[in-house]
């Protein structure tokens, strides 16, 4: 017979929070569900939020390197798929992304005089990017990529886009994230995940994230980048 520890087992108590607890859970999603509110999955923090979306950047840099090095063995580089990553990262990171780091928290760092440097070299490097994005689109097209020259200068924006956003990334996940949550209260620190969400919501229609970590994965299958298992060294 298997004995059971009474300091770890629930008791009759906690059997009925928790099946009350579920119960008005249940009932929750139901009214969202009878007003046609979307459900909640989970709760992202603000910090996780901007870390997670870092992370379909990264895939769409590692686009990108891929175009610099097909262009460098003068292989094929579809135009469309460097394009659907630059427009990707036009609307999702800097339109949405960097607008809410630009919007919510490089103020509040102002304000607190943290990171104050940090923040004002962060903000120029976003203005550049969209430069280089700018420059990215016009050079992609079809027609620019049959052109010896042309390919060059895409590289060369290619090349500097990725080289700054890199560290850029790096350097907001280890040092501007983490300092974030220090300045402001718990209660201005939770809010602003319902403000990030809201947004999202009005520009992509829900589930922004999702939705540009399946486009970004359709980019990488058609270069050929998706099977992750190609990476892994052997040594």
């Amino acid at each position: 017979m298997r004995l059971i520890d009474n300091r770890t087992a629930p008791n009759r108590r906690t059997w009925i929070g928790w099946s009350a607890a579920l119960a008005l859970g249940s009932q929750a999603v139901a009214q969202k569900r009878r007003r046609g509110e979307p459900e909640q999955a989970e709760e992202v923090s603000p910090a996780e939020d901007l870390m997670r979306e870092h992370g379909v950047l990264k895939r769409a840099l590692l686009i990108y390197r891929e175009a610099i090095r097909r262009i460098d063995a003068r292989q094929e580089v579809p135009p469309d798929a460097v394009a659907k990553t630059a427009r990707l990262i036009r609307d999702f990171v800097e339109n949405y992304h960097e607008k809410l780091e630009e919007d919510y928290l490089f103020p509040r760092f102002r304000k607190a005089n943290q990171q104050v440097e940090l923040v004002n070299i962060l903000y120029t490097q976003h203005q550049k990017g969209r430069t280089l994005t700018d420059r990215i689109l016009h050079l992609a097209a079809a027609a620019a990529l049959k052109d010896a020259a042309q390919q060059q200068r895409l590289k060369e924006a290619l090349h500097l886009f990725v080289r700054m956003y890199e560290p850029h990334e790096a350097r907001e996940d280890t040092v501007l994230f983490p300092a974030f949550r220090k300045i402001v209260s718990k209660h201005e620190y939770d809010s602003l995940g319902e403000d990030f969400e809201r947004k999202e919501n009005q520009l992509f229609g829900g589930e922004g994230f999702e939705k540009n970590v399946e486009a970004v994965a359709a980019i990488e299958k058609q270069l050929g980048l998706y099977d992750l298992a190609q990476f892994t060294p052997s040594v």
